[in-house]
């Protein structure tokens, strides 16, 4: 499948363009299934596909449609949960890379489950223009908050694989083999950067002290960084028909 990013406008391959936006937000929602309702009411599966999921804790998802739809799905967020353009991962195919629409409420918008965690208390953000700089410091660990089949894929050099099968035993895997005194600065990242901002927030909680995160994961850095000056090797494994992505599939 062919799959494209164009700065600024939609990539024209002169057939049926999608335009696909990963995005979430951490925000209260004080009534998931009415907003559920809402986006189900305004959006039909002849216009829009992928999956949404809507917590208390706020809005995830990775959507598909023509270019005017999604922009239309971004406004309307944009004022429902205070979501905002500059914080969505754009990127474009030539073939439909989700078969239905899903709009589920769930209790977390990302899998946790072995503490609670406040989101709104995260580690620091780090712009992908950054994140070379931060990760090339000998005194950071650079953890991959990823599954381990992602980071079997790809990875950033020197990246330490958790090895997890799924996010919610990445807690165990904090409390077993990291310590706060030992390891004082931590530079995490993941695809789109939900894992690695819920996942720094619980390393605050645990007591690390400097916890950085990369601001829109792996996707906003291969937008962003120049193939020429990225530390990044092999693909970024994506949940939908592309199966992975890399610096290629985002260049205009």
């Amino acid at each position: 499948m062919t799959n494209k990013k164009a700065r600024g406008s939609v990539f024209d391959n002169g057939g049926m363009v999608y335009t696909i936006a990963a995005f979430y937000r951490f925000v209260a929602v004080a009534d998931p299934a009415g907003l559920r309702e809402e986006m189900a009411g305004l959006f039909t599966e002849e216009e829009l596909w992928g999956t949404m999921l809507i917590a208390g804790e706020g809005v995830n998802g990775t959507m598909a449609g023509e270019a005017g739809t999604i922009s239309r799905l971004i406004e309307t967020l944009g004022a429902k949960v205070g979501l905002e353009a500059g914080d969505v991962k754009f990127s474009y195919a030539d073939e439909r890379p989700f078969g239905r629409l899903k709009i589920k409420v769930k209790d977390e918008i990302i899998a946790f489950r072995k503490a609670v965690v406040d989101p709104s208390q995260a580690g620091t953000y780090v712009e992908a223009r950054d994140w070379n700089a931060l990760i090339a410091d000998p005194e950071v660990l650079v953890l991959d908050t990823r599954n381990k089949y992602e980071y079997e894929a790809g990875t950033f050099a020197a990246a330490v694989d958790p090895g997890i099968e799924n996010f919610s035993e990445f807690a165990t895997f904090v409390k077993e083999r990291l310590d706060p005194e030992r390891h004082k600065r931590v530079a995490m990242f993941c695809t789109g950067g939900i894992r690695c901002e819920k996942a720094s927030a619980f390393m605050l909680q645990e007591g690390f002290g400097e916890v950085y995160h990369l601001k829109g994961g792996i996707l906003k850095y291969l937008e962003e960084v120049p193939e020429a000056e990225s530390r990044w090797s092999g693909d970024c494994f994506v949940f939908d028909r592309r199966r992975g992505v890399g610096h290629e599939d985002f260049e205009g």
